[in-house]
Formats: C-alpha cells, sequence, structure tokens
C-alpha cells in the first residue's frame, strides 16, 4: 500500500468513523497482515503523514485530526471530532464539508470557552487571533507539543498575557480569518485520493500567497517535503 491509498484511508475513517482505523483494520482492509500494515504506518510517519503511537504503532494524529482528546473539538451533521490546535480544528471544519460547522476551544486552552461557526463556506466569527509560538521550520521536532501551544485567543493582549503567565515566548499572532482562509488550503487536499505531503517549495509558496511571512514561516524552499 502506498503512502496515498494508506493516507486516504485513515482520513475517510476519521471523517466518517471519527476516529482513525487500528492496525488490524489496516490489514483487513489492504487484505495484508498486520506486520505488513506496521510497516506501511511506519513509513508513512517517516513522510510525516501521521504520528502513530511510540509502542503500538496506532495511530495518534493524522493532521488536521488527533485521535486523542485535546481542547479543540469541531463538530458537524451529528459527528464530533478534536482537532490538534486552531490551524488544524479549522482544516477539520473544511473538511467536513458540511453546510454548517464548529469550532469549540478555550482561549489559551485554559480562559473562556468559545465557539466558532462556519455557514456555508464562510466564517462567521472573527474576531479572534491564532498564536504560532514556534517556527514552522522546527513544527517536526515535537509535532504533538507544538499544535497543543497553536490556539485561539480574542486579541493579542491575551496573547501576551498568556505567554507571560505561562512561560512560553510570543511567536506570530495572526487574525482567525486569514488563518481560515489558508487552512481552507493546506488541508483542501488532505482527503483527496491521490494525496501528497506539501514540498517544501510549495509550503513556502502557499504561505506568501496568504500573506504568511516573516520569521515564524521561514522555512526555505530546498527540495523535501514539509
Amino acid at each position: 500500500m502506498d503512502h496515498s491509498r494508506l493516507h486516504h484511508f485513515i482520513i475517510a475513517s476519521f471523517l466518517n468513523d471519527q476516529r482513525p482505523p487500528m492496525v488490524s483494520e489496516i490489514a483487513a482492509h489492504f487484505q495484508t497482515d498486520t506486520t505488513a500494515a506496521r510497516e506501511a504506518l511506519r513509513a508513512l510517519a517517516d513522510y510525516h503523514g501521521v504520528v502513530l503511537h511510540p509502542h503500538s504503532d496506532e495511530i495518534w494524529v493524522a493532521h488536521p485530526f488527533s485521535a486523542a482528546p485535546t481542547t479543540c473539538v469541531v463538530s458537524s451533521a451529528g459527528r464530533k471530532w478534536w482537532g490538534n490546535c486552531a490551524w488544524c480544528s479549522l482544516g477539520v471544519m473544511h473538511l467536513a464539508r458540511g453546510t454548517s460547522s464548529t469550532f469549540t476551544t478555550r482561549t489559551g486552552a485554559i480562559g473562556d470557552e468559545v465557539t466558532l461557526s462556519v455557514e456555508d463556506g464562510q466564517l462567521r466569527e472573527t474576531d479572534f487571533v491564532v498564536h504560532f509560538p514556534v517556527p514552522m521550520r522546527n513544527v517536526w521536532d515535537n509535532v504533538i507539543y507544538i499544535c497543543s501551544v497553536q490556539l485561539l485567543f480574542r486579541d493579542e493582549a491575551e496573547v501576551e498575557e498568556w505567554c507571560a503567565t505561562r512561560g512560553i515566548p510570543k511567536g506570530d499572532v495572526r487574525p482567525v480569518q486569514q488563518v481560515w482562509d489558508f487552512a481552507r488550503e493546506w488541508y483542501g487536499r488532505h482527503a483527496d485520493a491521490d494525496w501528497t505531503k506539501w514540498s517544501l517549495h510549495e509550503a513556502v509558496e502557499i504561505f506568501r500567497k496568504h500573506g504568511l511571512t516573516g520569521p515564524t514561516w521561514t522555512i526555505g524552499d530546498e527540495s523535501g517535503r514539509f
């Protein structure tokens, strides 16, 4: 099984069943054994197409979805998912493809509970920002942690207070509308049968297209995948 087919099966399982497939289910779907399924999952993880639990090879994360509880909950058409971060959650809202969806979280993962909604592809609540504390070039150093701190806030002042209290350096702060537009393109192909990772060059071009510039978004555009 190649990366695209395996990734498509995983994302389809999240969308339809609200969870990832188990190793045994992957083996059954592709008519192979669990050893081959594990090897394919590990290869996909090396490609940064999935994050596996360290000691079981079961799926922990397939961006933008999390198989483990987070502070970000997306709802659409009676289904619910966990997003890894604010950016991912906006991606889940887009992939849900329903006429409406909601994203409920707490500002800074600890403040007031807030809900954003999308109706017919339009983000309704835009008086929020998303904080990106860690440069994109370092995302895969510890992707679980980095996702956990890419959070929604009411404004930049709230970000600054949160950073001072929590001891996390302030990074880039972007309007949620800008991140919604970016997330729709970034995750737009994630449910496709022929999905592949963005190349570094493609990632740089998408960042530029959506006005995401500065140190946080500088990753170079040499060969390789983001």
